[in-house]
């Protein structure tokens, strides 16, 4: 086998000198971007070329063209399940905003460094990449949706065949292009992910600025590791390679100056999710008003001292996975909600151009602007760290009756090991009402959300059904199951709106028929009635209002649906 590897290796090498392999991107005047069609001749071209090069169909996109994958692995093994053992994966995705194109490009440009062995050949990791993710986004080419884009000429657009911002759908997962990531990521399992995007927002000095996932949602263990020990060192690499850097402007039509806080990459974003499955994640946001070949150049880059670091570091960061896992355990509070905190921060030197406003020539309102010709260096404040505004206790198992078959296949699709329950069975279970909720008043990426739930919860015997599920929370996907089940998380699938159904009474009744239902009732139990005077008594509006006080009757009645109603369908076992 080794010596059947080698002969591979040595008439690829001796290849190389037959073929120019300069990307189209290389070929153009640095303000131009592949063509879905090219990207992919290309890679099929230097996989024929390179036996460390894979190029393979992994997915589709909603108009049902392939997805690929790009796997660079230098290794004579390739099952992925034994190279796992021992070595690192790197994952990196690309043109999930075919308008911010740089990924593509640099992408291209590693794969065959690494190929032809210009970049060192890793000794201890396999890197992968989705080529280009929003296909359908990547062949809607233009020169006018990214309106605030200095290049390239044409590009994607940000929207795929169905419309969806698929970098907010990675959770709920209605497109396929997210079922296909799902899959990919849960083919890999990656140590490391990059997502390769172009920021918006205010203008400074930087060309490189990126999203660390929050840490938070990271864990203790794996989270202090990955901002202090191997985010800082692959931003001190890059400021060796000329690249100074900041965190991701999160900033709209004001200043930076004054500091800003790190972006919540909530599960809906690609990191977001990734961290669930404790990979260290990183969007890259190269700056929308440089010039497109830096911007390509600054994302290589940083994908090549990634490549360094995690080939260095690959023990440490599975070691660190490990000890994470610790962290979210049955019995054990999680923090289901978060929010800045303000008291705790850290100080940049930021590199900014000095904000101004004038009248504006649309207008005559004053309007911001930076003027270039007044770049300043300020030490600012940055907001990176987050409290929790709510806790569960992680439960030992979760029970989801079969009937939830959309929330069975999300499982599975995410590599959550699952249970049936054997025959018909009573459990002891906590179970929750929803107590609460709001809702977007516009859609959102076909939803309308729900946000700030709240719910009540009760301890009761529950029977369940041969073909139920039982799931176990000491498993990797832990953090998976936690923030899709609890309805509280920000991005569960209850606001999600995955339960939309126990939202609705299916039963009502006729005012003049249950008039004298519910007198009898009064006659006969106490203490509804007691609590119907109770509830008169403390509420002025009930007091004045015949139906709603018949309704009140109703809903606290054996009448009504208490068992569907805003009952919960996802159980806990304690």
């Amino acid at each position: 086998m080794k010596l059947k590897y080698l002969l591979l290796t040595l008439v690829s090498t001796l290849l190389w000198g037959q073929k120019s392999f300069s990307t189209p991107f290389e070929k153009g005047n640095g303000n131009q971007t592949v063509t879905y069609d090219e990207m992919n001749t290309y890679y099929q071209d230097l996989a024929k070329k390179s036996n460390t090069i894979q190029y393979l169909k992994k997915g589709e996109d909603d108009n049902g063209k392939p997805i690929y994958v790009v796997v660079y692995n230098p290794f004579p093994e390739k099952d992925l399940e034994k190279l796992r053992k021992t070595k690192a994966i790197l994952f990196v995705n690309n043109g999930i905003h075919p308008g911010e194109p740089d990924g593509i490009d640099a992408t291209m440009m590693l794969m065959r460094d690494l190929a032809t062995k210009k970049v060192k050949t890793p000794q201890n990791l396999i890197i992968a990449a989705i080529s280009a993710y929003n296909v359908s986004g990547m062949l809607n080419r233009g020169s006018y949706s990214r309106a605030n884009q200095n290049g390239p000429e044409q590009y994607g657009f940000r929207g795929n065949a169905r419309n969806y911002d698929l970098n907010r759908d990675f959770i709920k997962a209605d497109s396929k292009n997210a079922r296909s990531f799902q899959e990919i990521y849960q083919w890999l399992k990656p140590d490391v992910f990059i997502d390769n995007h172009v920021s918006n927002g205010a203008d400074y000095q930087y060309t490189f600025t990126y999203i660390s996932t929050f840490k938070e949602r990271l864990g203790k263990a794996l989270g202090s590791y990955f901002y202090d020990d191997y985010q800082a060192r692959n931003l001190s690499d890059m400021r060796k390679l000329g690249y100074e850097s900041t965190p991701y402007v999160n900033i709209h039509g004001d200043v930076p100056d004054v500091g800003f806080a790190a972006f919540e990459d909530s599960p809906r974003y690609s990191t977001g999710y990734t961290s669930l499955f404790n990979s260290v994640g990183t969007v890259t946001e190269t700056h929308m008003l440089k010039p497109y070949n830096k911007r390509v150049d600054a994302t290589y880059k940083y994908m090549l001292v990634n490549l360094q670091n995690l080939d260095q570091d690959y023990n440490k960061i599975k070691h660190f996975q490990l000890e994470n896992l610790k962290q979210y355990q049955a019995g054990k509070q999680y923090g289901i909600r978060w929010k800045i905190d303000s008291t705790k921060f850290s100080t940049m030197d930021f590199k900014g151009y000095e904000g101004k406003y004038k009248p504006s020539e649309i207008s005559g309102k004053p309007r911001l602007y930076y003027d270039r010709n007044k770049p300043f260096t300020k030490n600012i404040k940055l907001f990176t760290t987050a409290v929790p505004t709510g806790y569960i206790t992680i439960p030992q198992y979760y029970v989801i009756p079969q009937a939830q078959y959309r929330v069975i296949e999300e499982f599975k699709r995410n590599g959550i090991q699952m249970k049936p329950i054997l025959k018909d069975s009573t459990i002891a279970v906590e179970s929750y009402q929803i107590k609460d909720f709001k809702t977007v008043k516009n859609p959102y990426e076909g939803h309308y959300l729900h946000y700030e739930t709240t719910v009540d919860a009760t301890k009761k015997n529950m029977e369940f059904s041969a073909g139920d599920y039982l799931i176990s929370t000491s498993q990797p996907g832990v953090k998976y199951i936690i923030e899709t089940l609890e309805p509280e998380a920000l991005d569960s699938f209850f606001n999600w709106n995955f339960f939309d159904g126990i939202l609705a009474q299916k039963e009502y009744y006729s005012a003049y028929i249950f008039e004298d239902t519910a007198a009898e009732l009064l006659k006969k139990d106490s203490k509804l009635k007691s609590d119907f005077e109770a509830a008169k008594a403390s509420d002025k509006k009930l007091q004045d209002d015949g139906t709603a006080q018949l309704d009140w009757i109703y809903r606290h009645s054996p009448y009504f649906e208490q068992k569907t109603f805003r009952q919960y369908p996802v159980y806990r076992v304690l």
